[in-house]
C-alpha cells in the first residue's frame, strides 16, 4: 500500500497499475486538470507541483530547513509520493468556499497577477509552483516582517537584505518554459510575491498554513476514522511487506533496506530498480513501456547516507603523486539525489558543487539520484566525466542465484572458510574503478540482480586542482554538448605537472578519460604551452559524432580551447595561493 496527502485529503491506495505517474492520477483519477501536461518528459516544468515529505517518512537527509520541493509530476511514479503530501495549484489560495471572488491568492499567485505574469497560461500553473516553492521555502527561513516598498522600487532592485533576489527568482524558474508571456514580468512577479506576503503579515491577514504541521494534524484525525487497510490481502512470495502496487501481473514493491532489496532481486533478478525516475520515466511516457516488475529504492535510507572515511594506500599508478600515499575517501550513497549531495559536495569539491546550477533543473536535481546518473550509463551524462576525473570508484551489488554461481566457481577448494561465509549472503559485493563501469554505449557491468550501492570519491590533496568547464546551447537545464573536467596535481615545487586526469562526456559513446593528452601533461613545466601541446593529442582519444547538438569539428576544437583555458586558470590559480601565502 502507498498513502499519501492531496491537498489535504489522505489517499490509500493498492490496487493501480504500478507505471501510473503523478500526473496521469491527478488528472485521470482526481480530475485535478490544474495541473497540465506538456512536454511528457520533464523539460517544460508545466506539470510541476510541490510536495513536502511528511515526518514519519523524514529522513536525515530530507529533515532540513527547506521542507517544500518541487517536481515535474509527468515522469514521476505516484509511489515515489508514498508518505508525502502533494499541492497543486489551486490548493494554494485560501479559499474555504470555493467562491473565486473571496479566494485569498497565495502571494505567488497574486503576484503573476499584479504582474501580468500570464498570457495563455498554459505554463501558469507551473510557474507558480516554482514561486511558491522558493517563497515559503524562504519564508520559512526568514520568518519575520519587513517595511513594505512599493513595486517600482522592486523592479528597480530596491530589496531587503533577505528579500529573494534576482538570482533566486531566475534559479527556481529555470525548469519552467514559457513561449508566450516573455520572463521579465514573471520575474518581476518573483520580486514582488515577497512583499504582497509581507503586507499580509504587517496588516495580520491569516493565510493558509501550507507547512508539514497542518499536515501533521489532518493526518492524526483521519487515522482515527480510516478502516483497516486491505493492502494485507495482497499475498506475494517475496515480502508482503514490500508489496506496494499490484494490477494483474504488475506489481511493484518498495523495500525498507538493502537486506529486502537484495531478497526481491534474487527472485526478480530483472525487474526495473527505480530510483528517481528522472530518464526512466521517459520510458513510460515516450516509449509507451509498461514495466511489469518494479523495485522502488525511495525507502532504503542506507542507500541515501555518506560517510568520511580512511583510504587505503593507493596503488603508485593511480595515487596523486605517484607514491603511495593515506588519503580519505567520500562515500556517498547511490540514492542520494543532486540536492542532497550539494551541501557535501559545497564543502569538499566546490568546483564539482558549482555545476549543479547548470546540471538539469530544480524539479530533476529534487529526483535524480547520483547513482541513476551513473547506472544510465549516458554519453552526455553531466557526473560521469567529473567523478572520472577525480579517480572514482563504484561499488557494486550483485544479487540472485546466477551472480552467486558464477562467484563461487572462481573460489578454489582452500578458500572453504570464504566459502562457508559466503554461503550465508544472497549477494557478491564487488568495488572497481569508475574507469571499468562503461563498457560500450549504454553498457556498464552491471547485470541482472545488480545495483550501485555508492560512490567512493578521494579527497583531493593540497597540491591538487580541479576545473570543469559544460557547453550547452542553453546555460541553465540543458543536455551537454560536451563536458571536460581535468584534475591537476603539481610537484612539490609548484612548477610542473605532476599527474593528470581528464575527464569527457559528449566526445564518445561513453565517458572516458583522455589518456593521450594525459600523459603529454606529465612531467611538463606549467605553462600554456605545456596544455597547448596536450590539448593536440585529443584527436588520438575520441574521434566524436556530429548530432543535432554539436558537429564533430566543433566538439574536437572546443574540448582542445577547453583544455588550454584549464592550464591558464591553473596558472593563475597557483599565482594567487604563492602571493597569498
Amino acid at each position: 500500500m502507498i498513502s499519501f496527502y492531496l491537498n489535504e485529503k489522505r489517499h490509500e491506495i493498492t490496487q493501480l497499475n504500478p507505471n501510473t505517474t503523478v500526473l496521469e492520477y491527478l488528472r485521470s483519477y482526481e480530475r485535478q486538470t490544474d495541473t497540465k501536461e506538456g512536454c511528457g518528459s520533464g523539460d517544460c516544468g508545466a506539470c510541476t507541483i510541490m510536495a513536502q515529505r511528511l515526518p514519519s517518512h523524514a529522513t536525515s537527509e530530507s529533515s532540513d530547513s527547506t521542507p517544500f520541493y518541487t517536481f515535474n509530476s509527468c515522469i514521476t511514479l505516484l509511489s515515489l509520493m508514498d508518505g508525502h503530501h502533494l499541492m497543486t495549484a489551486s490548493y494554494l489560495a485560501d479559499n474555504p468556499t470555493h467562491h473565486p471572488e473571496r479566494a485569498l491568492l497565495h502571494p505567488a499567485q497574486q503576484a503573476m497577477v499584479d504582474c501580468h505574469g500570464s498570457q495563455c497560461g498554459f505554463c501558469t500553473p507551473g510557474f507558480v509552483m516554482s514561486l511558491a516553492n522558493v517563497y515559503e521555502n524562504h519564508r520559512m527561513q526568514h520568518n519575520h516582517v519587513k517595511p513594505v516598498t512599493a513595486k517600482q522600487d522592486i523592479i528597480n532592485g530596491e530589496q531587503g537584505d533577505n528579500d529573494l533576489s534576482y538570482d533566486d527568482i531566475v534559479a527556481s524558474i529555470s525548469g519552467n518554459l514559457c513561449r508566450c508571456t516573455g520572463y521579465r514580468p514573471i520575474i518581476e512577479a518573483g520580486l514582488m510575491m515577497g512583499k504582497i506576503g509581507q503586507q499580509r503579515d504587517a496588516d495580520q491577514t491569516v493565510a493558509k498554513d501550507l507547512t508539514i504541521s497542518l499536515v501533521t494534524d489532518v493526518m492524526a484525525n483521519d487515522k482515527k476514522s480510516l478502516p483497516k487497510s486491505t493492502a494485507t490481502n495482497i499475498v506475494d512470495q517475496a515480502s508482503t511487506n514490500t508489496l506496494a502496487l499490484a494490477e494483474g501481473i504488475r506489481q511493484l514493491f518498495i523495500p525498507k533496506s538493502m537486506d529486502e532489496l537484495d531478497e526481491l532481486l534474487a527472485l526478480y533478478p530483472t525487474a526495473t530498480i527505480w530510483a528517481g525516475g528522472t530518464d526512466l520515466g521517459l520510458s513510460i511516457t515516450q516509449h509507451l513501456v509498461d514495466h511489469e516488475t518494479i523495485i522502488q529504492l525511495s525507502a532504503i535510507d542506507e542507500l541515501k547516507s555518506w560517510s568520511l572515511s580512511d583510504l587505503e594506500p593507493q596503488s603508485t599508478s593511480d595515487s596523486v603523486n605517484n607514491t603511495s600515499v593515506e588519503a580519505k575517501t567520500l562515500r556517498l550513497g547511490a540514492g542520494m539525489t543532486y540536492q542532497q549531495m550539494l551541501p557535501i559536495l559545497e564543502q569538499y569539491f566546490p568546483a564539482f558543487a558549482a555545476l549543479f546550477a547548470r546540471i538539469a533543473s530544480p524539479q530533476i536535481r529534487n529526483m535524480g539520484t547520483l547513482g541513476g546518473n551513473i547506472a544510465n550509463a549516458s554519453p552526455i551524462g553531466d557526473l560521469p566525466p567529473i567523478l572520472l576525473a577525480l579517480d572514482a570508484r563504484v561499488h557494486l551489488r550483485h544479487c540472485g542465484p546466477d551472480n552467486k554461481n558464477d562467484s563461487a566457481k572462481k573460489m578454489s577448494d582452500k578458500d572453504t572458510v570464504n566459502k562457508n561465509e559466503y554461503d550465508k549472503k544472497s549477494y557478491i559485493d564487488e568495488i572497481i574503478s569508475l574507469t571499468e563501469f562503461f563498457v560500450d554505449y549504454k553498457k556498464t557491468k552491471l547485470r541482472a540482480g545488480s545495483y550501485i550501492v555508492a560512490i567512493d570519491i578521494p579527497l583531493m590533496q593540497d597540491n591538487q586542482h580541479l576545473f570543469i568547464h559544460k557547453i550547452s546551447k542553453r546555460y541553465e537545464d540543458d543536455i551537454s554538448a560536451c563536458l571536460v573536467a581535468i584534475s591537476v596535481a603539481l610537484s612539490a615545487d609548484g612548477k610542473s605537472v605532476d599527474h593528470a586526469k581528464i575527464g569527457l562526456g559528449g566526445m564518445a559513446a561513453i565517458p572516458l578519460l583522455a589518456k593521450n593528452c594525459q600523459q603529454a601533461l606529465l612531467g611538463q613545466p606549467l605553462e600554456v604551452a605545456s596544455f597547448e601541446s596536450a590539448a593536440k593529442a585529443l584527436p588520438m582519444d575520441v574521434s566524436p559524432l556530429t548530432d543535432v547538438r554539436a558537429s564533430r569539428e566543433y566538439r574536437l576544437h572546443v574540448v582542445q580551447r577547453l583544455l588550454i583555458k584549464c592550464g591558464k586558470q591553473l596558472i593563475t590559480e597557483t599565482q594567487t595561493e604563492r602571493e597569498s601565502s
